[in-house]
């Protein structure tokens, strides 16, 4: 039974919709934005930081979660693992299974390199397959990759390197090509043409999209690839160390098995780190979006072993998180539900903001509605905003909503909601790793010969923001280019003798920062129980 209180705003909302249909909320200016931004954005609450005391980043502000992981201690010691006789000996190693992995996985095989997929759940298994809006392409006749930067660029604060931004949106149109011959079915007009849409901060419609379960068909498709292909897949079986060979360059894995705790060694020529995101984290307590492994592994792995991480202190907050019914508190509501006409609206009735102002930006306003001038509604999670989608079948006309977001309106249905005559109420939720690790652009990390990156596990690629539909982008643009350039360098490399000393000289740098810890890392799951992490 709703409250008086719920059921009171609700018939404000109702009874303003038509008057806040017709208006046309005005954009932010840059002043503005920042200043919603340094009040109340999760990533500028100073408290919830700290320098990092050891490593490649020492000095740099990391959130607390992930300092304890980047500063615990390994699952294993330099001197317990025989990597004498490798249990597998390949060129390309790809450690996970989502979609930057597979598209990585496609490219090297097709390459000629013999490659194998560890994953600690199973392919697939990947915030790709839960990502629902879109993936952004600049290949309308009124778009190009230049305006399709601009706006990236802009969005992610002005900090996105240069050089990856820039292939990320050249590379574009093909990789949405490549898909589309794959098998990847986007939604398209009666004569063929894509369906285009906008996302937030976007200045064209460039978003493709299948319904609202996009990544879904990308998966689908990538995973069907690899298996037509017969590349290994090692599922159940994660990632815990990196191994080098005794000249520093990444030469394979300690794996294990995820279900019996044994221990593999995995020789590879070169290594490509593919592990996804950091949202079950919960960084800062907020409920994610993310898929049940997403615990910053390959950040990890790659920071123990000497590689970088570049802004690593920003995280999305996704602003349409759900907030009501709780059996799906924080779960993903797309920006395509924004970009399709619903508008963002307080308990008042009032449309308080632009519904595509960018991720950040509109997180920021939607906590500060709530937080700061108390025009929140109580959902018994805390508080929330309503996202109005019945003004979606006001614009679009009736069926619209089952047409372009299906899964939307399947998610709230069972729960008695019926998305098409009543809104829904949001909050933000932690849904992608604006930072990771630093890499060129051939995906090759800085300071770690033979180990790449792609995905989410990248930093750079972004800025400190990202635009809705850039990581299905990202993941096909940069996992395509770390398989062939892996692929490529597997040819010209011989791993010397494999070694762990970089496990025991990153012990020493705990001691001698005098960090007193029990953790142990990568987290690999979350534990939602009382008892020690696995």
């Amino acid at each position: 039974m709703y409250s008086e209180q719920f059921q009171k705003s609700l018939a404000l909302v109702e009874a303003a919709r038509e008057k806040n249909l017709a208006m046309e909320p005005e954009r932010m200016t840059a002043e503005q934005k920042e200043q919603v931004l340094s009040a109340v954005h999760p990533d500028y609450r100073e408290d919830q930081f700290e320098a990092l005391k050891i490593g490649p980043n020492a000095g740099d502000r990391v959130p607390h979660e992930l300092a304890d992981m980047l500063q615990a201690h390994s699952r294993i010691t330099a001197d317990s693992v025989d990597l004498s006789k490798p249990d597998y000996d390949i060129d390309v190693l790809i450690i996970g299974g989502g979609g930057a992995g597979t598209a990585a996985a496609i490219e090297a095989h097709r390459a000629g390199a013999s490659v194998m997929i560890v994953t600690k759940l199973r392919m697939g298994d990947a915030n790709t397959m839960m990502a629902e809006g879109g993936i952004q392409a600049a290949d309308k006749p009124n778009d190009s990759p230049a305006i399709h930067f601009v706006d990236a660029f802009g969005g992610g604060h002005f900090a996105a390197k240069r050089e990856l931004l820039a292939k990320l949106v050249c590379d574009a149109p093909e990789a949405i090509a490549w898909l589309s011959d794959l098998g990847v079915e986007f939604d398209k007009d009666e004569d063929g043409t894509m369906i285009t849409t906008h996302g937030g901060g976007t200045s064209r419609k460039r978003m493709h999209a299948a319904k609202d379960y996009s990544g879904a068909e990308i998966m689908r498709t990538l995973r069907d690839e690899v298996l037509n292909l017969g590349i290994p897949v090692v599922d159940f079986t994660s990632a815990i160390e990196l191994i080098l060979d005794d000249r520093g360059n990444a030469a394979g894995a300690v794996l294990m098995n995820m279900e019996t705790k044994d221990l593999l060694v995995a020789r590879a020529k070169t290594v490509i780190i593919a592990t996804g995101g950091a949202g079950r984290m919960h960084y800062q307590g907020f409920p994610t979006s993310n898929h049940y492994g997403a615990t910053a592994d390959g950040l990890v792995l790659g920071y123990r072993a000497g590689a970088k991480l570049l802004y690593a202190e920003t995280l999305q907050y996704h602003p349409t998180g759900v907030a009501y019914p709780s059996q799906i508190f924080g779960a993903l509501v797309t920006e395509k539900v924004r970009s399709l006409g619903a508008k963002l609206v307080n308990k008042n009735g009032e449309v308080f903001m632009h519904p595509l102002e960018t991720r950040d930006v509109t997180a920021a306003s939607v906590i500060r509605e709530c937080n700061e001038r108390g025009n929140g509604v109580e959902t018994g999670n805390g508080e929330g905003i309503w996202l109005d989608t019945p003004m979606i079948e006001m614009i679009g006309g009736e069926g619209t909503i089952e047409k372009r977001i299906p899964a939307m309106m399947r998610m709230f249905a069972k729960y008695g909601i019926d998305i098409r005559r009543e809104p829904i109420l949001i909050y933000p939720t932690l849904h992608y790793q604006n930072g990771g690790l630093d890499i060129n652009v051939n995906g090759e990390t800085t300071n770690v010969k033979n180990l790449f990156v792609a995905g989410e596990a990248v930093g750079g690629i972004h800025g400190k923001n990202r635009l809705m539909g850039n990581s299905l982008l990202d993941i096909i643009v940069f996992g395509r280019n770390a398989g062939v350039h892996a692929a490529e360098a597997a040819k010209e490399t011989e791993p010397g003798a494999l070694t762990l000393d970089h496990v025991a000289a990153f012990e020493k740098e705990i001691a001698d920062a005098g960090i007193e810890t029990t953790a142990v890392s990568p987290k690999l799951l979350p534990n939602y129980t009382k008892q020690p992490n696995i």
